[in-house]
């Protein structure tokens, strides 16, 4: 299964891949994220292998994710016409995905999130849910995405909200 979700963030592609990169920030805009701990390596650079636990409801998801590609890896100073490039595997529960991160500036002020998903899924179970379900995982992508949005526009932290 594939898909591509984008959204427009109205803050500079800079400060916009900053935040992403910097793990202190993830639980406070990737919803359901209990644990995100590198195994090997150092966080966000290729090559790290991170133990990462989600939780949606009672459904609790594990995995080894790997970084396979970030470009630049220094996210200072970045030329206009470059694009942005964070890449990562995950693997655990009975699935594979691969999500390809693309920034770009669509303004002076405004960057454009590109997120290309891709999913694997072994075992009976997980194939049902993949195909009986795909417009969860594209639901859930965009859904972390607006909330990076809101974290980073406005400050909103996902773990303050009341529902």
């Amino acid at each position: 299964m594939k898909y591509t979700v984008s959204i427009e963030i109205a803050l500079p592609r800079e400060r916009v891949v900053q935040l992403l990169a910097d793990p202190a920030h993830l639980p406070k805009w990737l919803r359901g994220l209990v644990l995100h701990e590198p195994l090997s390596g150092v966080h966000g650079q290729v090559g790290t292998k991170s133990r990462v636990v989600m939780q949606t409801g009672r459904q609790k998801m594990e995995g080894i994710e790997t970084i396979t590609r970030r470009e630049p890896a220094d996210l200072h100073g970045i030329p206009k016409e470059s694009v942005v490039h964070f890449d990562r595997e995950i693997v655990g529960g009975g699935m594979w995905s691969a999500g390809r991160e693309r920034l770009t500036e669509a303004g002076p002020e405004t960057t454009l999130w590109v997120s290309e998903n891709e999913y694997r899924f072994g075992g009976l179970l997980m194939r049902l849910v993949g195909l009986l379900m795909p417009g969860a995982f594209r639901k859930q992508s965009l859904q972390h995405m607006q909330d990076f949005k809101r974290f980073a526009e406005q400050g909103k932290d996902v773990r303050e909200e009341t529902d």
